[in-house]
């Protein structure tokens, strides 16, 4: 576990000046190690305030758009099922997202299944953002029986 957190703090991009003296390797409860461990992490100021890359919203559209696309073209309306599908879709959604590289962004993955059965439905986000530097994406997948709609917020933290 220990070797498995250096090796997450090697990738990162940020420089770390200090972490708190060594891993014990012998601990049961590995979920206290890790946020004790996390916690404890100094991070040197790097007075960035914009980012290596601006998010690309519409390449980041594309590619939910095809997960979208890919997972549901062959689903059909089950509430119980798509409470776990929902998941399983917000964690490829975000993970597709982060393999573009955008450092320093934070995202929210919201993905939601509306059945159709004649009604309207009106959806509403409010933030607080940066107009310069975060964003967000709207990805659509319509059925016969359902809509599948995920948004993905993108936004900077300095």
């Amino acid at each position: 576990y220990a070797q498995l957190l250096r090796d997450r703090l090697r990738e990162s991009f940020h420089d770390v000046q200090y972490v708190e003296p060594p891993f014990d390797e012998s601990i049961a409860d590995i979920g206290k190690e890790w946020k004790s461990a996390l916690a404890k992490l100094k991070f040197a100021n790097t007075y960035r305030m914009e980012p290596l890359k601006k998010f690309q919203a519409h390449s980041v559209e594309t590619k939910v758009q095809q997960i979208l696309e890919e997972s549901l073209k062959d689903v059909k309306y089950d509430d119980k099922v798509f409470s776990h599908l929902s998941l399983e879709l917000a964690d490829r959604i975000l993970s597709a997202v982060k393999e573009f590289g955008y450092h320093r962004y934070k995202f929210i993955i919201k993905v939601l299944f509306i059945q159709k059965t004649g009604q309207a439905i009106n959806i509403a986000s409010r933030w607080i953002w940066d107009v310069t530097w975060d964003s967000w994406v709207a990805a659509k997948h319509e059925t016969e029986t359902y809509v599948a709609l995920a948004l993905v917020f993108a936004l900077y933290c300095e």
